[in-house]
Order: C-alpha cells, then structure tokens, then sequence
C-alpha cells in the first residue's frame, strides 16, 4: 500500500507516542516490583531529615524530594523519544523552524513548569491523604477539579508567554472584525492578538484561549501570513462556538470526573495492595506509582470516550461557524490551506480515529460545510 506523506508523519508520531507510554508505564512498574520505589524514599527522606520543624514538614518535603527524583527518571528515559517525535520528525517533514538548542530550552521550560506542578500537586494530595485515609479522593478531586479552572485561567497571561511571542493584532480592520464576531457570537473576549508561531514551526493556528476575564483571540502569524480575513474568521467561528457552546467547562467537567475515579480506584488499589510492596500505608510515598498507575489507568481506557465526545464537540463548532459567518467557501478554503501547511491525516482508518483523533477528518469537515444549507 503507498503510504502518503501526512499518513506516514502520523503514523510515526503515534509510534513515538505509544512508545512513550510504554516507557512510563514500564518505569512505574518496575519501581515497584523491583522495590526500587522504596529505594527513592529512602532518599527523599534522608533528604528531608534536615528540615527542622513539625513531621508535616518532613513528610510534604519527601513527597516533593521523591517526585523530583521521579520525574527527573521519567524525563531521562523520555527526552529522547521527545528529540525523535517533537523535533527531528518535525524538521524531517518541513514542520518546524526551530534549532535544537531553542528546542532543548522549551522543553526545559516545560519540564520546570511540570515538576513545579507535579510537586505542588503530589504534595497537596499525600497531605489529603496523611488526613483522611479513607476519603481522600473525594477532596482531592475537588482541589483537583479547582487546579484545572484556575490554570485555564491563568495560561494565557502567565505561561504563553513563556514559549511564545504575543501582541496585539497589527491590522485594525482584522481586529475590528474578530471583535465583532465575538460580539455576534455572544463571547466576551479581552482582545484580539497575534500568536508569535513562525519561529518555531510552519503550521498556522488560531485560538480562544483563556475563561472568563483572561479570554482572548490568538490568531498565528503564520495564518496571518497566508490566510485571507474570511479565512480567518471562519476559522475563529469555530474556536468562539466551543465557548458559546460550553465545551470548555464541559471538558473540565469531564476531565474532573475523570480525576475523581482515578482518584477512587487509587484509594482502592493502595489500600488493597500496599502490604505487597511493603508500603508503610497508603500515605507511603513509595506507593505514588501505584496510584499514578491506577488513576491513569482510568484515564487510558477512557481515552476513546474523550476523543468521541470532541469530535462531536467539533462537529457542532462547525455548524455554528459556517451558520454565523455564512461562509462556506472560506470555511472549505481555510480547512484545505491548514490540512496541507499542518499536514494533517485526511484518511484515517476507524480504529485510528477512535484511539487517536479529537477531530473529524478534514474531509468530513468539507463535505459537511459542501452540503450545508445557506
């Protein structure tokens, strides 16, 4: 079978992907059944005998001494399938304009900003549990479910532009017009901005990122670049349908419901199995694989559920954007100009949509707006 060049970049993304979740996934066992997790608690807490002050203390600084150690082995074992899939793929198939080192610095972004979230959350969490062993995960989905609005919130203002250029949109009349489909859309946006892309990849995007007081127009200087204003507002009918329709608030919903079972079937899973890797209990930091291991577990069998549920998301943003601009031309433009500069999969199989895809293929997506009634 001849294989195209798009369906060939997917499939060897998804083998990086699925690699890397064997990598995880292997790590974390093998912690555990090696004995090598007590091992690192060992450490941490070693670590955290010169801490001076209340046992808390002692026990939220091996939590967080542990976890750093954790994510630093995760990270070594993943940096490299990250250079092959993120970068050197990227180059490979004319995506990317970034060097290496501008890469290996982003990737140090985000592997800081993780740590300090990963540590932050591992350290609020074994708190709930060292205070209710039994009913942990009840509140900590609720801190969870509150962790993820606040960073909705907050990553438009505080980490894009850690790894991106951002500025108001130059063109006034581009501005006016994004400003005034919101205002028909019924989305009360902050503003209109350029979304600095080019200087690391070629693909074009646009986005409305943020909730609330922080919600703003993003719109790529690559599609900038390339795309004309009915191009790009169409485009943008799309991304203001998600919030008009409460998809936004529907996937955190979803996403901490999620949260809330993993959490469940953690608290079960440690208080069933902690004598057999010779935890202390199950406020035992040396039993976070197991608990990452069962409440990602939920989250991966979950994983076709979570991509059907977006597809159906992104069906009905199309609808809304083809019925508020009345456009279909562009829409059918703007969709054929972002499958070839993306170099997006235009014919995957069924089991690959169900696994992989949060979105229509493009070609569905035309043949929807080719059919739709003015």
């Amino acid at each position: 079978m001849n294989e195209d060049k798009a369906s060939r970049y997917h499939r060897l993304k998804r083998q990086a992907s699925v690699v890397s979740l064997a990598w995880t996934l292997v790590l974390l066992a093998g912690l555990l059944w090696t004995g090598a997790s007590l091992s690192l608690r060992n450490v941490a807490e070693r670590a955290a005998s010169g801490l001076r002050g209340p046992d808390a203390w002692q026990a939220t600084l091996t939590v967080v001494v542990y976890v750093a150690l954790l994510s630093a082995l995760t990270e070594a074992g993943s940096l490299p399938l990250a250079v092959y899939s993120d970068f050197l793929l990227e180059r490979r198939y004319g995506l990317s304009n970034e060097r290496l080192g501008g890469w290996l610095v982003d990737q140090a972004k985000s592997f800081g900003i993780g740590l300090l979230l990963g540590c932050g959350g591992a350290a609020i969490l074994y708190a709930l549990i060292r205070y209710s062993p039994e009913h942990w995960w009840l509140p900590a989905g609720a801190v969870f479910a509150l962790v993820i609005i606040g960073l909705a919130n907050v990553a438009p203002v505080l980490l894009l532009p850690l790894f991106y250029r951002v500025k108001p949109l130059d063109s006034e009349s581009l501005r006016t017009r994004l400003l005034s489909l919101a205002e028909r859309a019924g989305a009360r946006v902050l503003g209109a901005y350029e979304w600095g892309l080019s200087d690391k990849t070629k693909k074009a995007n646009a986005a409305l990122a943020g909730l609330g007081a922080t919600r703003r127009i993003l719109v790529s200087d690559t599609m900038l670049a390339e795309y004309s204003d009915e191009e790009i507002e169409v485009v943008l009918a799309h991304e203001l349908a998600h919030h008009v329709h409460g998809d936004i608030w529907k996937g955190i919903l979803f996403e901490s419901v999620l949260i809330l079972a993993g959490f469940y079937l953690g608290a079960r899973v440690l208080g069933g199995l902690a004598g057999n890797f010779f935890l202390r209990g199950v406020a035992d930091i040396a039993g976070f694989p197991l608990l990452l291991l069962a409440a990602g577990g939920v989250s991966l069998v979950m994983l076709p559920l979570a991509h059907a549920l977006s597809r159906g998301f992104e069906r009905n943003a199309d609808r809304f954007a083809l019925a508020l601009t009345r456009n279909p031309a562009a829409f059918i433009s703007a969709m054929r100009r972002l499958s070839a500069q993306n170099l997006a999969e235009e014919h995957p199989s069924m089991v690959v949509q169900w696994l992989f895809h949060s979105h229509p293929p493009v070609g569905e997506r035309i043949a929807a707006a080719q059919s739709f009634k003015m």
